[in-house]
C-alpha cells in the first residue's frame, strides 16, 4: 500500500504564519495583501541551499520590480542561520526555526541528519510557496532532494506571466 502526506492545496487562503528573523523581529507570510514569495531550504549544512540562496539574491531586484517579496526559511536555530547570513549576505529576509509541525503543516518532506556532523535536528527538504494578494497560494513547489529546485529565471518569467494576465491558480481541481 502506497502512503500519502497532506499537502496545502493550490488556490486556499492561507492562514498568516509568522517567523523569527535574525534581527529579532518578526515575518508574517500570508494575509499581507502582497505577493510573497517562501523559499524553504534545508540549512546551514548545505552546500546546494547556499548556492540556491545567492542565485535569488541576484535575482532579487527582479521579484521586487514583480512586486514579489521574497523571503527564505529553514529549520536551523539562530546560530546556524547567522552562519547562514554570513555566507551569503542575503537581500532578502533568512528566517529560521521552522519546527516539525510547520514542517508537517506546509505539506513539505522532512529529513533526518545523515551524522551529527550535519547538524542536529530534523530539516526540510526544499519548498517553495507563492501568495497572491488575495491570500492564496497561487503555486506551490516541493521536493524530496536537494538539487531538485525551481529555475529561478524560470520562476520569474512565471510570477511576470501570472501577475500581468491575472492568471488563475492553476492545479485546484480535487
Amino acid at each position: 500500500m502506497m502512503e500519502t502526506t497532506t499537502k496545502l492545496h493550490p488556490g486556499q487562503q492561507v492562514a498568516p504564519l509568522t517567523f523569527k528573523r535574525l534581527d529579532g523581529t518578526e515575518y508574517q507570510f500570508g494575509g499581507t495583501g502582497a505577493w510573497q514569495a517562501l523559499i524553504v531550504y534545508r540549512g546551514q549544512h548545505c552546500p546546494i541551499c547556499t548556492g540556491y540562496l545567492g542565485k535569488i539574491k541576484q535575482r532579487f531586484d527582479a521579484f521586487e520590480k514583480l512586486g514579489v517579496h521574497v523571503a527564505a526559511i529553514s529549520a536551523d536555530h539562530e546560530a546556524q542561520a547567522r552562519i547562514t547570513f554570513d555566507k551569503v549576505h542575503p537581500n532578502f529576509p533568512l528566517l529560521y526555526g521552522l519546527d516539525d509541525a510547520m514542517m508537517r503543516a506546509l505539506g513539505l518532506y522532512i529529513s533526518t541528519p545523515r551524522a551529527a556532523s550535519e547538524t542536529d535536528h530534523n530539516f526540510p527538504e526544499p519548498g517553495l510557496f507563492v501568495v497572491n494578494p488575495d491570500g492564496a497560494l497561487q503555486i506551490v513547489d516541493i521536493s524530496n532532494a536537494p538539487f531538485a529546485r525551481p529555475d529561478l529565471d524560470v520562476l520569474l518569467g512565471g510570477l511576470e506571466f501570472v501577475i500581468s494576465k491575472a492568471y488563475p491558480v492553476r492545479g485546484t481541481h480535487r
